[in-house]
Order: structure tokens, then sequence, then C-alpha cells
């Protein structure tokens, strides 16, 4: 059965230009040549240790995230997929994006990543008033976001996400909105929008940062819901919305409780073995120690305990019901385990049962941290 979960590949660029004081994920800010092809030949290498946990199955997504992965050039991007290639099967109409920065590239960059196997790009906006850009130090201006935006469109990419934030520094509820009918304006398939957190161990984290009020924040939260709606974008996950169906096939994976191969300095990955236990990876976060060949840094198998609060903290973000065979599918667990805690959910109004699945209320997902903690119990 282990055979049937969807699988994909999740691959870590950690360059940026300069690190965000907001984000927490692993990523080093240089100025300095970047060693290209050893990093990839080392990806390949950490793959290839990888590939013996998967006993032959077919991928169905890649997706090359950061740090700003347009900083390496497309012709190393397409020779690690050509080479992926050659190590995994392909699922058809594979999904393979690359996240992309406004500021690092260049018109005639974007066919080259498009010929390299790319058919889906992510494009880090978060806002287009440069004042908050300056604020969270995202250091491109309104013109130059624009140009990148015709640039796609002018290579016919034409699945693209926008991610955008609210909830910024001394943000307007007006600015947050206008941000959105900007995104739309240009016509993406997929926007992520999701409100700015502080982070422990992130530059924001030790500021004073001043953030609007929480009642200001659930108006930009409830009117832009309003706004995306009106346009067609349909909302399939908490902070996702997509317009002709083009949802993110490899986050979908995640919040199904899918398994991925995580390669790359500080990349995690999560796999259901032969026997059904679930083994989590992290690979060494010392770019140095991953260039050198050490790569792993830490594995280790989920506790039975934990897997069913793994599940639903994944499954609880889709809007979506969640299908009773896909938990004993996915998890390896029986309905009976979870029996009493299912019950309390239901009493406390989270969630319903249907005869298949169960469905979040209303309640259940503006409470969903408490949900969730009834599977911790």
């Amino acid at each position: 059965m282990y055979m049937k979960i969807p699988l994909s590949l999740y691959i870590h660029i950690p360059w940026c230009l300069t690190k965000c004081p907001y984000c927490d994920f692993y990523s080093k800010s240089t100025k300095k040549k970047i060693p290209e092809k050893k990093y990839i030949t080392n990806l390949l290498l950490d793959l290839q240790n990888d590939i013996k946990l998967i006993n032959s199955r077919k991928i169905r997504s890649i997706f090359i995230g950061g740090g700003t992965p347009n900083l390496i050039h497309p012709k190393y991007i397409k020779y690690l997929i050509q080479e992926i290639k050659k190590k995994i099967f392909f699922a058809k109409n594979i999904e393979i994006t690359l996240e992309a920065n406004p500021k690092s590239i260049h018109e005639n960059v974007f066919f080259q990543y498009k010929e390299a196997g790319v058919n889906r790009l992510s494009l880090g906006i978060q806002s287009f008033h440069e004042t908050l850009l300056k604020k969270i130090h995202r250091k491109y201006s309104f013109i130059e976001l624009i140009k990148t935006i015709k640039y796609i469109r002018k290579k016919k990419f034409t699945n693209i996400n926008f991610d955008l934030m609210y909830g910024l520094p001394q943000q307007t509820i007006q600015e947050s909105l206008q941000d959105l009918l900007y995104a739309i304006k240009y016509n993406p398939s997929h926007i992520s929008w999701y409100q700015l957190s502080i982070e422990k161990n992130t530059p924001f984290s030790t500021k004073k940062i001043i953030l609007p009020h929480e009642k200001k924040i659930l108006l930009m939260e409830k009117k832009g819901k309003k706004i995306l709606k009106k346009n067609k974008f349909v909302q399939y996950e908490i902070s996702s919305y997509t317009k002709n169906k083009k949802k993110c096939q490899h986050n979908l994976n995640y919040w199904n409780f899918g398994d991925y191969l995580g390669i790359g300095c500080g990349a995690h990955g999560k796999i259901t073995l032969k026997n059904r236990k679930i083994l989590r990876t992290i690979k060494n976060k010392n770019i140095n120690k991953f260039l050198n060949g050490e790569y792993i840094q830490k594995q280790y198998i989920v506790k039975k305990k934990n897997i069913a609060f793994e599940f639903f903290l994944n499954n609880f973000r889709l809007h979506a019901p969640c299908f009773k065979k896909k938990f004993t599918q996915y998890t390896g667990l029986k309905i009976e385990s979870i029996k009493s805690n299912i019950y309390k959910a239901i009493k406390k109004k989270y969630i319903i049962e249907n005869n298949d699945s169960w469905e979040t209320t209303n309640q259940g997902k503006c409470f969903l941290n408490n949900l969730l903690q009834i599977f911790l119990e």
C-alpha cells in the first residue's frame, strides 16, 4: 500500500542576495560567486543516497526552492533536471516549480528555465508597495516587479504563482487590498496570500516590529477573500487560491501527507518505508560540510503516537473533506486508534463526521490550533 502514497522531490538552493528578516528557512546571503557546478554535483550525490528509500516509485512533482533558486544559471538547472530523470521515474505531466526573486532575473533567462524543463514559476512578490518592501528588506522596486511579470508573460509561462503577504509592518487595509488587485490585474493562475508571522530566531523576532492590530489584520483577510472570490480565485487551502484549477500539486502532496525526498543544504524529507514506518530526514545546514559530502544531519522514525497529529496538521489546512480511507492508507493506523480524539473534536464542533470522511467546520478553521491540540492528547 505504501507504494500508492504520492512522492515528490524538494531541492533546496540556499543562497540569497540578502537574507529577509522574517524568513526562518535556511538560507545564506552572498555577493560572491556561487559554486554552482559543485553544488549541483553534490545535490545529485545526495539524491543518489536517498533513492534506495523509494523502491522505484515515480515522482509527481519537483519544487526548486530556497533561498533564491534563480541565482543558479539555467544551464545548471537543465543539467540537474536531466540527471534526476536518469535516476528516478517521472510521472506523466510532472509539475516542476522554480521559485524566483524579481530582483535577480532577466528576460532572456525565463526562456532558458522553460527550456530546462521548468513549467511552473513562483514569484516572491510579497507587496507592490515600495515603502512596505523596504520595511521587509526586499531589494526591488515597483517598476522592476512589473517588468519581471511582463517578461514572464512574454515567455508564455501559463502556470504562475504570486507570493503575497498581508499584515506587514504598518500596512493599511487599503494597501493590502491594492496588492491583491495589482496581482489579479496581471492574471496569475495561483496566488499564495498569507499573513506575516514573526518566527523565532529571525531578525524580526529580536526587534520591536510594529505590526497592524489583530482586528485590522482580520479585516484585511475578510475583505481580501471577497476580492479573490469576486475575481474567480478559489480557496483550496489556508493561504492558497487558484484560478483555472491550477492547484500547486507539490504543496498539495505535503498537505495530503504524501512522501517527499528533500535534497540540498538544510532540506527536509519524509518517506514511508516498506515496513510502513515514516522516516524524516534533515540535511546538513553547514554549506561547507554539505559540499564535502556530509549530507545527513539527522534522520529519525516518527513515533507512532505522533503520526495522527502530523497527518491532521497537514490535512486540516485543506478546504476539502479528509477521507478516512486516506488516513489509514497514509498513516498505517486504524480509525479506532483516534476514535476518542475524533469524538472530542466533534463535541467541540471543530469537525463533522460523514460515513467516509471528516470535515472541518468554520469554527474548526478559526480554532485550528485548538483542533490539532486534541490529536496530541
